[in-house]
């Protein structure tokens, strides 16, 4: 199948009229080598592992995370659905036929943001994306990678995006250099053909490269996620923080653009149920294990880690790998 891939069919699948636009919707969604390996994201000693969301048309949104993103039904029964690449688990689906839909000033999911392994990657899911008419919500250019923003069909917030490599990215000490750039449509469709889609599927090293939440309070959700699950600090701005592990751009993103002020989540709707931390060593999960009971947060043995939950209720799971 063939398509014009144009600006103007790019602006006008994300619904904006200019690339200014586009990055200005793309700063409300969000505040390299040619190898299909692990990216740096997931080289850290804390990573991004998997996400769980709770939906109410289960067949819809695994289809268009099968059909749009390009991930692998790996299991799929009547009330869920795994999703992920080369038999890894990305993704898991909980069936919630009659929930109600979680409203967008309550703290949960902001957006889940898949990692590609390569800017050419990218470039070949854009074409897909623009071929198969999949809506898109905002792009950017953030000088540490490049994104584009789209919501599943129940208003889950998704960016797929690419690093720029680590060497370019601008450390002021502690402190990432980022922005919300207009992204250059024509630098990146270079590195394939715009008018064939060819992205059979999602990349091999494709990954959950960081979680972007809505929290009720920025100072504590740092408290939670920084100084008890462990994450550094690498870049604030109005509104918004970022965290991460191993001097990752982010690995975590918080805010309180729509959620300021919200209380304790609904565990009847729908929205992120978990997401689960990678950890490399058992001294971290331990330190963690420590800090979590010092805190008063809780503290669930599961298999191989540990449940626990944010100040808003939203679960994270830390897992030994």
């Amino acid at each position: 199948m063939t398509v014009d891939l144009t600006r103007r069919t790019l602006l006008h699948l994300a619904g904006a009229s200019s690339l200014s636009a586009a990055a200005a919707a793309a700063a409300r969604a969000e505040g390299a080598a040619d190898s299909n390996g692990p990216t740096f994201a997931s080289q850290t000693p804390m990573r991004i592992g998997m996400v769980t969301l709770r939906v109410r048309n289960l067949d819809l949104v695994t289809d268009f995370y099968r059909d749009a993103i390009g991930l692998t039904v790996m299991q799929r029964t009547a009330t869920g659905a795994r999703l992920g690449v080369s038999g890894v688990p990305l993704l898991d689906l909980s069936r919630r036929a009659n929930a109600p839909a979680e409203a967008r000033n309550a703290a949960g999911l902001y957006h889940t943001a898949f990692l590609m392994p390569t800017r050419k990657d990218l470039a070949r899911w854009l074409v897909h994306a623009a071929t198969n008419k999949v809506q898109l919500s905002g792009f950017a250019d953030h000088l540490v990678s490049e994104s584009v923003y789209l919501d599943d069909p129940e208003g889950n917030g998704i960016e797929v995006y690419a690093d720029r490599a680590p060497e370019m990215w601008k450390w002021d000490g502690a402190t990432v250099a980022m922005a919300t750039d207009p992204l250059d449509f024509d630098n990146l469709l270079a590195l394939t053909n715009p008018r064939v889609s060819n992205y059979a599927g999602a990349p091999e090293g494709l990954r959950v490269g960081h979680m972007h939440l809505r929290v009720g309070d920025l100072d504590q959700a740092d408290r939670f996620y920084g100084g008890v699950i462990g994450f550094d600090p690498t870049r604030k701005r109005t509104g918004a923080a970022f965290l991460s592990s191993g001097r990752y751009h982010h690995h975590l993103g918080i805010n309180v653009w729509q959620s300021e002020g919200a209380g304790r989540r609904d565990d009847a709707a729908t929205g992120l149920a978990w997401f689960s931390l990678e950890i490399a060593a058992p001294e971290i999960l331990e330190a963690q294990e420590q800090r979590l009971r010092q805190s008063g947060a809780p503290a669930a043995a599961i298999t191989n880690g540990i449940e626990t939950a944010d100040p808003w209720g939203t679960k994270v799971r830390l897992i030994k790998v």
